[in-house]
């Protein structure tokens, strides 16, 4: 197939905006208090003060971090009152899950090339 102008920029700006949204995700993740954040909402979804109850940071830092994490699409929040429910949002993990196997999927084949020379090399004399 042919790519036209259009179809190379359609593609180039899906590569940039994986990159983009990969390069959210992962910052989302890297820092601590986000991954227990995570792990909190893993359990079940949370207001922001019950966060903040369990974690030894302030209501508004709870409220930032939970912003990146909403922003890099790793959580959702619905609104209960005057109170904002955060859960996890399992697509925004696919981000991350896609990255982290290419990596895996190399090194899986570069064990497999490692087992196949040692099995060739123990055959023959």
């Amino acid at each position: 197939m042919r790519l036209t102008t259009r179809r190379l920029r359609s593609y180039s700006n899906s590569v940039v905006t994986n990159a983009r949204e990969t390069e959210r995700v992962l910052d989302a993740l890297g820092h601590p208090t986000r991954r227990q954040i995570l792990a909190l909402l893993r359990e079940a979804p949370l207001a922001v003060g019950e966060i903040a109850d369990r974690l030894p940071i302030s209501r508004p830092a709870v409220s930032k971090h939970l912003r990146q994490l909403q922003a890099a699409g790793l959580v959702e929040y619905t609104e209960r009152g005057t109170a904002n429910i955060f859960q996890l949002r399992g697509a925004g993990f696919a981000v991350a899950r896609t990255y982290v196997e290419q990596f895996w999927d190399d090194a899986l084949a570069s064990f497999q090339r490692v087992v196949e020379a040692e099995a060739g090399a123990t055959r023959d004399p």
